[in-house]
C-alpha cells in the first residue's frame, strides 16, 4: 500500500470521530441552560380606599420604611364625623327609651289615671242617677220612652268608662310587659352595632400600615379623590425579599418546593445568597402547552419564587440569576 492510500485510509476511519465531535459541540452549544433568570422582588400588599373622600394629607413619601400602624394618609373625616355623631345619638335615644320601659311609670302619671277613674266614676253616678229619675217617668208616660233610652245608654256609656280608666290604672301598676323590654334591648344592641360598625368605617379614614415595610408607590397626590376600592398605596413587605423567575421546561422536572438555590443577585452576579424554593406553578405562565409539540415544548417556562437567605435591604426589581441546587 502506498503512503497516498494509506492517508485517503486514516481520513476516512477519522471522519465519524470528527463528525461526532462536532455533534457534541453543537449540542453544548445549544444546550439549555442549568439556571432561570428572574428579578428580585418583595411581598406586595395595597391599601384600597375606603371611603371617596378627599386626601388631605400624607404622612410618607415613596420608598420611606414604615412600622405596623403607622400612619400613611389621611381622608377628609366631616362626613364620617356626623355619621358617628348620628350613630352615637341614636344609641344615647335607644338606651334611656329602654330606661324608660324598665323604670316603668312616673308617679305623677299613676296620680293621672287614679284622677281619670275618678272623674269617670263620677259621670256615671251621675248618668246613672238621671237614668234612675227618668224611669218611672216614663212607665208614667210623662216623658217620651226614647229619653228614657238615651238616660239607660248614656249611664251604660259611663260605666264603660270607668272600666277604661280603670284598665289604663291597672297597666300602669303592672309597669311594661317583658316582651317589650326585649324589643327595647334589642334594639339598643342594633343600635350600638351600627355605632361600632360606623366608628370603624370612620377610623379608616386614617390608613395606617397593617404591617411594617417600605412605601412602594403612592397613586394619587393631596386634594384628589379616589374612588372607593382604589389603591391609595402600595408596600413592600416580608422579612426578606424572594426571586420571582421563570424556570424553563427542561429544568421543571427536577424542581420542588422546599429545594435548596444559589441567588445570583445584579446583572454581574457578584453578590450571591442561599435560598430555598416557596413556589413552582404547575402550569406554564406562557404559551399553553397543548398548543406546544416536540422543540417548541422547551421554550415553555414556569413561573417560581425562590426566598433569599441573609439578604439584607436589597432594593426590589434587580435582575438575578438562580442556580438550582437540587435537595433540601
Amino acid at each position: 500500500m502506498n503512503d497516498r492510500s494509506g492517508t485517503r485510509a486514516c481520513r476516512l476511519q477519522l471522519r465519524p470521530h470528527i463528525a461526532a465531535l462536532l455533534l457534541l459541540l453543537l449540542a453544548a452549544c445549544t444546550a439549555e441552560p442549568d439556571y432561570a433568570l428572574g428579578t428580585l422582588e418583595y411581598d406586595r400588599i395595597t391599601l384600597p380606599a375606603p371611603a371617596a373622600e378627599r386626601i388631605v394629607d400624607i404622612a410618607v413619601r415613596e420608598g420611606e420604611r414604615v412600622e405596623a400602624g403607622a400612619r400613611i394618609l389621611s381622608l377628609e373625616h366631616v362626613r364620617g364625623d356626623a355619621e358617628l355623631a348620628a350613630a352615637r345619638a341614636e344609641v344615647a335615644n335607644r338606651r334611656e327609651a329602654l330606661d324608660e320601659l324598665r323604670n316603668g311609670a312616673r308617679a305623677e302619671t299613676l296620680d293621672q289615671a287614679r284622677a281619670n277613674v275618678a272623674a269617670a266614676q263620677a259621670q256615671a253616678r251621675e248618668a246613672r242617677a238621671y237614668f234612675q229619675r227618668l224611669r218611672p217617668l216614663g212607665s208614667q208616660q210623662l216623658v217620651s220612652a226614647a229619653d228614657v233610652d238615651r238616660a239607660r245608654a248614656a249611664s251604660g256609656n259611663a260605666e264603660a268608662q270607668v272600666a277604661a280608666a280603670r284598665a289604663a290604672l291597672a297597666e300602669l301598676r303592672n309597669g311594661v310587659r317583658p316582651e317589650q323590654v326585649a324589643q327595647g334591648e334589642a334594639a339598643l344592641v342594633a343600635a350600638e352595632a351600627r355605632l361600632q360598625a360606623q366608628a370603624f368605617a370612620t377610623g379608616r379614614l386614617d390608613v395606617v400600615a397593617p404591617r411594617a415595610g417600605r412605601i412602594d408607590s403612592l397613586p394619587y397626590r393631596l386634594g384628589d379623590q379616589a374612588p372607593v376600592g382604589a389603591p391609595l398605596a402600595v408596600m413592600l413587605v416580608g422579612e426578606a425579599p424572594f426571586a420571582r423567575v421563570h424556570v424553563p421546561e427542561p429544568l421543571r422536572a427536577g424542581i420542588e418546593v422546599g429545594d435548596r438555590a444559589t441567588v445570583l443577585v445584579g446583572a454581574d452576579g457578584e453578590r450571591r445568597h442561599a435560598g430555598r424554593v416557596r413556589m413552582i406553578r404547575n402550569e406554564p405562565a406562557f404559551t399553553p402547552y397543548y398548543a406546544l409539540a416536540g422543540e417548541d415544548a422547551a421554550r415553555l417556562s414556569y413561573l417560581a419564587e425562590v426566598e433569599l437567605e441573609d439578604a439584607g435591604d436589597l432594593p426590589a426589581g434587580l435582575p438575578l440569576r438562580v442556580v438550582f441546587d437540587g435537595g433540601r
